[in-house]
């Protein structure tokens, strides 16, 4: 897989997108390949390999933030509902969205393989799902898509397990609406970084 950017300009460049649309950046099966090889080749503890990746395009990410809206629509007072449904639409009007997943059957049988590691693992799987969702989303911006992350579970959980027909171990772990870019992201700030780096030598 041919990156255009070095590395450190794409994590420069990746910046959360609320603004985006339906239009087509690059095709399906680049989307395919990116999300294969950052699933592949993102490390995981004791190479677990836990992650698991949905990508819904098409009408299969429209229905997903139908799903989302109508789940808050029960929850979300009505006469404050206008901004949640605005947002669900702005998520809506991208071209896909990327779920990530940690497999909980893999967890479980590395707790019981490493009993004294037991607590950890649920951490590291986490961790490790962090990794994959930065690695997808620096890719995406890569090829030209704003991605943002979002974090509708465990609300949306069953829903999505029955809708897609998913296995019931397959924990929800977030959500990357992404599409290509209709509005910039507004100037990042920074912390001192001499207050959050100390180095030694």
């Amino acid at each position: 897989m041919n990156l255009s950017k070095d590395f450190f300009t794409a994590v420069k460049d990746r910046r959360t997108y609320y603004g985006i649309s339906k239009e087509a950046v690059v095709s399906d099966e680049r989307i395919r390949e990116l999300v294969e090889e950052a699933v592949k080749h993102t490390p995981s503890s004791f190479n677990s390999q836990s992650a698991r990746v949905v990508v819904l395009l098409g009408e299969h990410h429209d229905m997903l933030w139908s799903i989302t809206k109508e789940t808050l629509r029960k929850i979300v007072p009505a006469e404050s509902f206008g901004p949640t449904e605005e947002k669900m639409n702005a998520f809506g009007n991208g071209y896909g969205t990327v779920l990530f997943f940690e497999d909980q059957s893999v967890i479980k049988g590395l707790q019981e393989k490493f009993a004294s590691y037991k607590d950890n693992f649920p951490i590291w799987s986490e961790q490790s799902s962090g990794m994959l969702q930065y690695v997808v989303w620096t890719a995406l911006e890569i090829e030209g898509f704003g991605a943002s992350l979002q974090h509708y579970n465990p609300l949306i959980n069953e829903e999505v397990q029955q809708t897609w027909n998913l296995p019931s171990e397959w924990k929800l772990i977030a959500q990357m609406p992404f599409g290509k870019p209709t509005a910039q992201p507004g100037e990042k700030q920074f912390q001192p970084i001499a207050e959050r780096v100390k180095f030694f030598s």
